[in-house]
Protein backbone atom coordinates (compact mmCIF):
# COMPACT_ATOMS: atom_id res chain seq x y z
CA UNK A 1 0.00 0.00 0.00
CA UNK A 2 1.32 3.44 -0.91
CA UNK A 3 1.34 6.06 1.84
CA UNK A 4 0.10 8.62 -0.71
CA UNK A 5 -1.35 7.92 -4.14
CA UNK A 6 -2.89 10.17 -6.77
CA UNK A 7 -4.55 8.76 -9.88
CA UNK A 8 -5.32 11.17 -12.73
CA UNK A 9 -5.94 13.87 -10.12
CA UNK A 10 -7.20 17.09 -11.67
CA UNK A 11 -8.41 20.45 -10.42
CA UNK A 12 -9.96 23.19 -12.55
CA UNK A 13 -11.04 26.65 -11.49
CA UNK A 14 -13.26 27.74 -14.33
CA UNK A 15 -11.06 27.63 -17.42
CA UNK A 16 -7.87 27.53 -15.38
CA UNK A 17 -6.29 24.10 -14.87
CA UNK A 18 -4.47 24.20 -11.53
CA UNK A 19 -3.50 20.52 -11.54
CA UNK A 20 -3.62 18.41 -14.70
CA UNK A 21 -4.15 14.63 -14.43
CA UNK A 22 -1.50 14.06 -11.79
CA UNK A 23 -0.31 10.51 -11.15
CA UNK A 24 1.90 10.10 -8.10
CA UNK A 25 2.90 7.44 -5.59
CA UNK A 26 4.81 8.07 -2.37
CA UNK A 27 6.22 5.13 -0.47
CA UNK A 28 5.74 4.55 3.21
CA UNK A 29 8.62 5.88 5.26
CA UNK A 30 10.20 8.07 2.59
CA UNK A 31 10.80 11.81 2.49
CA UNK A 32 9.32 13.09 -0.77
CA UNK A 33 10.10 16.60 -2.01
CA UNK A 34 7.43 18.31 -4.11
CA UNK A 35 8.86 21.20 -6.10
CA UNK A 36 7.54 23.78 -8.50
CA UNK A 37 7.54 27.48 -9.26
CA UNK A 38 4.95 29.78 -7.67
CA UNK A 39 1.52 28.92 -9.08
CA UNK A 40 2.63 25.53 -10.40
CA UNK A 41 -0.05 23.66 -8.41
CA UNK A 42 1.85 22.47 -5.33
CA UNK A 43 -0.49 23.84 -2.68
CA UNK A 44 -3.61 22.81 -4.62
CA UNK A 45 -2.25 19.27 -4.82
CA UNK A 46 -1.62 19.15 -1.07
CA UNK A 47 -5.10 20.48 -0.33
CA UNK A 48 -6.67 17.77 -2.52
CA UNK A 49 -4.59 15.08 -0.78
CA UNK A 50 -5.80 16.39 2.59
CA UNK A 51 -9.45 16.63 1.55
CA UNK A 52 -9.51 20.43 1.87
CA UNK A 53 -10.25 20.89 -1.85
CA UNK A 54 -12.45 18.61 -3.92
CA UNK A 55 -10.79 17.46 -7.18
CA UNK A 56 -12.51 18.05 -10.52
CA UNK A 57 -11.55 14.53 -11.61
CA UNK A 58 -9.40 11.60 -10.55
CA UNK A 59 -8.82 9.92 -7.22
CA UNK A 60 -6.48 10.26 -4.28
CA UNK A 61 -5.64 7.99 -1.34
CA UNK A 62 -3.72 8.66 1.84
CA UNK A 63 -2.94 5.60 3.97
CA UNK A 64 -5.26 3.67 1.69
CA UNK A 65 -8.27 5.89 2.39
CA UNK A 66 -9.94 8.82 0.67
CA UNK A 67 -8.72 12.29 1.69
CA UNK A 68 -10.74 13.64 4.58
CA UNK A 69 -11.66 10.18 5.92
CA UNK A 70 -11.46 10.52 9.74
CA UNK A 71 -9.74 7.13 10.00
CA UNK A 72 -6.89 8.48 7.87
CA UNK A 73 -6.85 12.06 9.18
CA UNK A 74 -6.26 10.81 12.72
CA UNK A 75 -2.80 9.68 11.54
CA UNK A 76 -1.87 12.73 9.44
CA UNK A 77 0.05 15.83 10.50
CA UNK A 78 -0.05 19.06 8.52
CA UNK A 79 1.94 22.29 8.69
CA UNK A 80 0.52 24.77 6.15
CA UNK A 81 2.65 27.54 4.74
CA UNK A 82 0.43 30.29 6.16
CA UNK A 83 -0.63 29.11 9.60
CA UNK A 84 -3.16 31.13 11.58
CA UNK A 85 -2.48 31.14 15.30
CA UNK A 86 -4.60 32.29 18.24
CA UNK A 87 -2.50 35.17 19.63
CA UNK A 88 -4.22 35.14 23.03
CA UNK A 89 -3.25 31.51 23.73
CA UNK A 90 -0.01 30.37 25.28
CA UNK A 91 2.14 27.79 23.47
CA UNK A 92 1.02 25.04 25.84
CA UNK A 93 -2.65 26.02 25.58
CA UNK A 94 -2.42 26.06 21.78
CA UNK A 95 -1.04 22.52 21.64
CA UNK A 96 -3.51 21.37 24.30
CA UNK A 97 -6.37 22.74 22.18
CA UNK A 98 -5.24 20.72 19.17
CA UNK A 99 -4.57 17.63 21.28
CA UNK A 100 -8.14 17.74 22.58
CA UNK A 101 -9.40 17.73 18.98
CA UNK A 102 -7.49 14.46 18.56
CA UNK A 103 -9.27 13.19 21.72
CA UNK A 104 -5.87 12.75 23.35
CA UNK A 105 -6.20 11.72 27.03
CA UNK A 106 -5.19 14.27 29.66
CA UNK A 107 -2.24 12.23 30.91
CA UNK A 108 -0.83 11.88 27.41
CA UNK A 109 -1.31 15.63 26.80
CA UNK A 110 0.68 16.47 29.94
CA UNK A 111 3.54 14.30 28.74
CA UNK A 112 3.42 14.97 24.99
CA UNK A 113 3.23 18.78 24.95
CA UNK A 114 6.44 19.52 26.93
CA UNK A 115 8.20 16.79 24.94
CA UNK A 116 7.29 18.42 21.63
CA UNK A 117 8.15 21.94 22.78
CA UNK A 118 11.57 20.64 23.76
CA UNK A 119 11.94 18.90 20.43
CA UNK A 120 11.28 22.05 18.38
CA UNK A 121 13.41 24.32 20.55
CA UNK A 122 10.65 26.07 22.51
CA UNK A 123 11.28 24.67 25.99
CA UNK A 124 10.71 27.42 28.55
CA UNK A 125 8.15 29.24 26.40
CA UNK A 126 5.16 27.13 27.46
CA UNK A 127 3.34 29.98 29.24
CA UNK A 128 4.17 32.77 26.80
CA UNK A 129 1.31 34.13 24.72
CA UNK A 130 1.70 33.59 20.98
CA UNK A 131 1.29 37.31 20.32
CA UNK A 132 4.85 37.69 21.62
CA UNK A 133 6.30 34.95 19.40
CA UNK A 134 8.50 35.81 16.42
CA UNK A 135 7.77 34.35 12.99
CA UNK A 136 10.43 31.69 13.47
CA UNK A 137 9.02 30.71 16.87
CA UNK A 138 5.54 30.41 15.41
CA UNK A 139 6.97 28.20 12.68
CA UNK A 140 8.51 25.95 15.32
CA UNK A 141 5.18 25.79 17.15
CA UNK A 142 3.38 24.91 13.92
CA UNK A 143 5.79 22.03 13.44
CA UNK A 144 5.09 20.81 16.97
CA UNK A 145 1.37 20.90 16.17
CA UNK A 146 1.96 18.80 13.04
CA UNK A 147 3.71 16.11 15.11
CA UNK A 148 1.26 16.16 18.01
CA UNK A 149 -0.73 13.03 17.09
CA UNK A 150 2.22 10.69 16.36
CA UNK A 151 1.39 10.88 12.63
CA UNK A 152 2.19 8.22 10.05
CA UNK A 153 2.16 10.82 7.27
CA UNK A 154 3.27 14.45 7.67
CA UNK A 155 2.64 17.20 5.11
CA UNK A 156 5.08 20.09 5.57
CA UNK A 157 4.56 23.21 3.46
CA UNK A 158 7.67 25.43 3.67
CA UNK A 159 8.62 24.18 7.16
CA UNK A 160 11.83 26.25 7.37
CA UNK A 161 10.23 29.56 6.40
CA UNK A 162 11.33 32.26 8.82
CA UNK A 163 13.90 30.10 10.56
CA UNK A 164 17.55 31.00 11.07
CA UNK A 165 20.31 28.57 9.97
CA UNK A 166 20.26 26.78 13.34
CA UNK A 167 16.48 26.38 13.14
CA UNK A 168 16.68 24.99 9.59
CA UNK A 169 19.28 22.50 10.72
CA UNK A 170 17.05 21.39 13.60
CA UNK A 171 14.09 20.90 11.23
CA UNK A 172 16.26 18.80 8.91
CA UNK A 173 17.20 16.61 11.86
CA UNK A 174 13.54 16.22 12.88
CA UNK A 175 12.66 15.17 9.32
CA UNK A 176 15.43 12.56 9.37
CA UNK A 177 14.19 11.26 12.71
CA UNK A 178 10.67 10.94 11.30
CA UNK A 179 11.99 8.95 8.34
CA UNK A 180 14.00 6.70 10.66
CA UNK A 181 10.78 6.04 12.59
CA UNK A 182 8.98 4.98 9.39
CA UNK A 183 6.95 8.20 9.02
CA UNK A 184 6.23 9.44 5.49
CA UNK A 185 7.09 13.12 4.96
CA UNK A 186 5.64 15.07 2.02
CA UNK A 187 7.72 18.23 1.79
CA UNK A 188 6.87 21.41 -0.13
CA UNK A 189 9.76 23.84 -0.14
CA UNK A 190 11.44 26.57 -2.15
CA UNK A 191 14.62 25.96 -0.15
CA UNK A 192 16.23 23.60 -2.63
CA UNK A 193 19.21 23.04 -0.36
CA UNK A 194 16.87 21.72 2.33
CA UNK A 195 15.20 19.36 -0.14
CA UNK A 196 18.56 18.18 -1.40
CA UNK A 197 19.71 17.42 2.14
CA UNK A 198 16.76 15.30 3.34
CA UNK A 199 14.64 13.97 0.46
CA UNK A 200 14.78 10.42 -0.86
CA UNK A 201 12.89 11.32 -4.04
CA UNK A 202 11.70 14.50 -5.68
CA UNK A 203 8.73 15.35 -7.90
CA UNK A 204 8.71 18.50 -10.02
CA UNK A 205 5.41 20.06 -11.11
CA UNK A 206 5.26 22.63 -13.91
CA UNK A 207 2.10 24.52 -14.85
CA UNK A 208 -0.06 21.90 -13.16
CA UNK A 209 1.69 18.91 -14.73
CA UNK A 210 4.02 16.53 -12.92
CA UNK A 211 6.97 16.49 -15.30
CA UNK A 212 9.66 14.54 -13.44
CA UNK A 213 9.85 12.15 -10.48
CA UNK A 214 12.89 10.34 -9.14
CA UNK A 215 15.98 10.45 -6.99
CA UNK A 216 18.42 13.28 -7.57
CA UNK A 217 20.68 10.86 -9.42
CA UNK A 218 17.82 9.80 -11.68
CA UNK A 219 16.84 13.41 -12.37
CA UNK A 220 20.43 14.14 -13.34
CA UNK A 221 20.20 11.45 -16.02
CA UNK A 222 23.06 9.40 -14.63
CA UNK A 223 25.67 12.12 -15.23
CA UNK A 224 28.32 12.98 -12.67
CA UNK A 225 30.06 16.28 -12.14
CA UNK A 226 33.75 16.19 -11.28
CA UNK A 227 35.68 19.16 -9.94
CA UNK A 228 39.31 18.99 -11.05
CA UNK A 229 41.93 21.09 -9.26
CA UNK A 230 45.38 20.90 -10.80
CA UNK A 231 48.32 23.10 -11.66
CA UNK A 232 49.09 23.47 -15.35
CA UNK A 233 45.65 22.94 -16.88
CA UNK A 234 46.53 24.27 -20.31
CA UNK A 235 43.87 24.86 -22.98
CA UNK A 236 45.10 21.69 -24.71
CA UNK A 237 44.63 19.60 -21.55
CA UNK A 238 41.21 21.09 -20.92
CA UNK A 239 40.16 20.30 -24.50
CA UNK A 240 41.46 16.74 -24.08
CA UNK A 241 39.10 16.14 -21.16
CA UNK A 242 36.24 16.11 -23.67
CA UNK A 243 36.90 12.41 -24.26
CA UNK A 244 35.37 11.72 -20.85
CA UNK A 245 32.57 14.26 -20.88
CA UNK A 246 31.66 17.92 -21.19
CA UNK A 247 33.63 20.75 -19.65
CA UNK A 248 30.99 22.81 -17.85
CA UNK A 249 33.30 25.64 -16.83
CA UNK A 250 36.94 26.52 -16.26
CA UNK A 251 38.30 28.89 -13.64
CA UNK A 252 41.78 30.12 -14.49
CA UNK A 253 44.46 27.53 -15.13
CA UNK A 254 43.83 25.38 -12.08
CA UNK A 255 40.11 24.50 -11.85
CA UNK A 256 37.77 22.70 -14.24
CA UNK A 257 34.26 21.37 -13.72
CA UNK A 258 33.71 18.30 -15.91
CA UNK A 259 30.41 16.55 -16.49
CA UNK A 260 31.44 12.90 -16.85
CA UNK A 261 29.35 9.95 -17.93
CA UNK A 262 30.64 7.38 -15.42
CA UNK A 263 32.40 7.38 -12.07
CA UNK A 264 34.61 4.56 -13.33
CA UNK A 265 36.33 7.12 -15.58
CA UNK A 266 37.90 9.01 -12.66
CA UNK A 267 41.13 6.93 -12.34
CA UNK A 268 41.74 7.23 -16.09
CA UNK A 269 41.23 11.02 -15.94
CA UNK A 270 43.68 11.33 -13.05
CA UNK A 271 46.34 9.22 -14.79
CA UNK A 272 45.96 11.09 -18.08
CA UNK A 273 46.34 14.50 -16.43
CA UNK A 274 49.51 13.48 -14.55
CA UNK A 275 51.03 11.81 -17.61
CA UNK A 276 50.50 15.00 -19.60
CA UNK A 277 52.27 17.26 -17.14
CA UNK A 278 49.50 18.50 -14.84
CA UNK A 279 50.09 18.53 -11.10
CA UNK A 280 46.88 17.08 -9.69
CA UNK A 281 45.69 18.32 -6.30
CA UNK A 282 42.08 17.11 -6.20
CA UNK A 283 39.59 15.20 -8.29
CA UNK A 284 36.23 15.53 -6.52
CA UNK A 285 33.02 13.91 -7.79
CA UNK A 286 29.91 15.88 -6.86
CA UNK A 287 26.21 15.57 -7.56
CA UNK A 288 24.71 18.07 -9.93
CA UNK A 289 23.04 20.78 -7.82
CA UNK A 290 19.28 20.44 -7.48
CA UNK A 291 18.93 24.11 -8.35
CA UNK A 292 20.45 23.49 -11.79
CA UNK A 293 18.18 20.50 -12.40
CA UNK A 294 15.11 22.40 -11.20
CA UNK A 295 15.76 25.40 -13.43
CA UNK A 296 16.43 23.20 -16.44
CA UNK A 297 13.28 21.14 -15.96
CA UNK A 298 10.98 24.05 -15.11
CA UNK A 299 12.20 26.01 -18.12
CA UNK A 300 11.50 22.99 -20.31
CA UNK A 301 15.03 22.51 -21.58
CA UNK A 302 16.32 19.09 -22.57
Amino acid sequence: MWAIEAISLRKEYGRTVAVADLNLQVRQGEVFGFLGANGAGKTTTVKMLLGLVRPSAGQAFVLGRRPGDPAAMAHIGFLPEHFRFHPWLTAADFLDYHARMYSMPAEERRRRIPELLERVGLAGWERTRLAKFSKGMLQRLGLAQALLNHPRVVFLDEPTSGLDPLGRREVREIIRQLRDAGVTVFLNSHMLGEVEAVCDRVGIIRQGELVRVGTLEELAGGTLQVEIRAQGLTPELTAGLARWGRVVRQEGNDRVLLEAAKEEALPAIASWLVENGARLYALTPCRRPLEDLFVQIVEGER
